[in-house]
């Protein structure tokens, strides 16, 4: 199932400078295994040493935050969009 992936400016490098990419998973999970086969590198900027998703970076499917669906056993459906987007702080 082919999902279009938003990837932020600062993750390009492991996508040969492309912010748009199709990818397939059934969840962000397998989303993320798919990515980083295809841009090795890729996962260890999204994912902890547990492999856990990183607090600072978020994930949206269709413009949903994952934390208030399923976190990374979000269900992703052919077509779907998911959005990363680093954190931002300061003041």
């Amino acid at each position: 199932m082919a999902v279009k992936v938003l990837i932020p400016t600062p993750l390009q490098k492991f996508t040969r400078d492309q912010a748009t990419i199709e990818c397939n998973g059934g969840t962000i999970t397998e989303l993320l295994d798919a990515l980083e086969q295809a841009y090795p590198g890729i996962r260890a900027r999204l994912c902890d040493d547990q492999g856990e998703l990183r607090r600072f970076i978020n994930f949206y499917v269709n413009s949903e935050d994952i934390r208030f669906l399923d976190g990374a056993g979000t269900v992703l459906q052919d077509g779907d969009e998911v959005s990363i987007v680093p954190a931002v702080a300061g003041g």
